[in-house]
């Protein structure tokens, strides 16, 4: 376990509160919220905050929010395109492993609405190609651009899925590029100490690559998925992905990080 001896609080448009370090980590809830220009954001005390647009296909109910919890979003973009199968696992295990709260399930947001900027860490994930309107590239720019965190992994390792949202965030961040995160990172040290990525199906590492705006990383990106399928709830099928064993600690630090710096 890592303990940071000096956390820093975000200064962006998110807003943190009841989150102090302490213990194992944090001690304390957390409630951010990013206002875009010219967008009205969801009042946190409103019923229907969490009803949004859902993906075709399953998808597992939203948890009521809970108060001064972090939430968590499933990214809906392209045309409908999400994920069934990203295990919200890692939202339990780090209210197991320290102080912070969160909403026990991912909620389904759609990429251009503003709703996303309700949540201060999104995933996004897949299989096969993809093309984003340029609403959602527009809205992910300035969802990261003002404190917003995303997690991007192929599901299933899907080759296509990687190669799409590479040519996508390039156009979206034309000034920036993704870069390898070596292990001696934050990331891998916030609540677990990660040494090595393992892969399930080979004997190689895998790696993680960063997006960095102002000095912290903003999007971390995996070819091998970090999907933590083993707690999909049998609804993902891992057709063949090489996904990285330890993916649940990883989403973990991730997590913590996105809260903490």
């Amino acid at each position: 376990m890592y303990l940071s001896n000096s956390l820093r609080w975000p200064t962006t448009q998110f807003q943190r509160r009841g989150l102090a370090a302490a213990g194992v980590l944090l001690v304390g809830a957390a409630l951010w919220a990013a206002v875009p220009p010219d967008a009205e954001p969801l009042d946190p005390d409103d019923a229907d905050a969490e009803e949004v647009a859902a993906p075709a296909g399953p998808v597992v109910p939203v948890a009521p929010a809970k108060p001064g919890a972090v939430r968590c979003a499933n990214l809906i973009y392209a045309d409908n395109k999400s994920s069934v199968c990203f295990s919200s696992e890692f939202m339990s295990q780090i209210m197991r492993d320290s102080h912070v709260q969160t909403n026990s399930r991912l909620t389904a947001v759609n990429l251009e609405s503003a709703d996303i900027y309700q949540f201060p860490f999104a995933v996004m994930t897949g299989e096969g190609a993809f093309t984003l309107t340029q609403s959602q590239r527009d809205n992910l720019r300035s969802y990261l651009s003002n404190g917003g965190f995303l997690v991007a992994s192929a599901g299933c390792s899907s080759a296509p899925w990687s190669s799409s949202f590479l040519s996508e965030i390039a156009i979206v961040f034309p000034e920036l590029k993704l870069t390898r995160l070596e292990q001696s990172h934050p990331v891998f040290h916030t609540i677990y100490d990660i040494d090595r990525l393992d892969c399930k199906k080979s004997s190689g590492q895998a790696h993680l690559e960063g997006l960095e705006i102002d000095g912290k990383i903003v999007l971390v990106f995996s070819r091998d998925g970090l999907n933590d399928t083993a707690k999909a709830g049998g609804q993902c099928c891992c057709c063949g992905g090489n996904e990285i064993a330890n993916s649940r600690q990883v989403n973990v630090n991730l997590l913590a990080y996105a809260l903490t710096h």
